[in-house]
């Protein structure tokens, strides 16, 4: 996944598979894509891959490389579980004809506690 993984806060933890229903703007509250997979989790963020035909602006699908979203408040919900979770996007990276992967780093939004409790209820594999 690259050289950012010396700098995790938290462990990572491999789940089943999660689907995300949407994820949109904390700001404007409009829809950047209408589905994605969760990857991986831990109790600092979350890892998504979002196909390019799942983004919803033709901006996003037509590029290459969506840095314009680094930093950006977004929320999503986790399909499965019906939870609604934000945070902000700490990372992107292009996976060719896979699509892209967005880290979301979500300390801001939620307590520790909530976080850590979040681990303990997500399916693992």
């Amino acid at each position: 996944m690259g050289n950012y993984r010396k700098y995790r806060q938290a462990p990572r933890k491999d789940l089943v598979k999660l689907t995300i229903s949407s994820l949109s703007s904390q700001e404007s509250l409009q829809k950047l894509a209408k589905a994605g997979q969760i990857i991986e989790a831990s109790a600092s963020g979350i890892l998504i891959k979002i196909k390019r035909s799942d983004f919803v602006s033709k901006e996003l699908k037509s590029n290459l490389n969506i840095d314009q979203l680094l930093g950006k408040s977004v929320y999503f919900k986790i399909h499965e579980m019906n939870l609604e979770i934000g945070g902000v996007v700490a990372r992107t990276k292009f996976l060719g004809k896979d699509g892209f992967m967005i880290a979301i780093d979500y300390t801001v939004d939620a307590p520790e506690y909530w976080r850590e409790c979040l681990m303990d209820l997500l399916p693992t594999g």
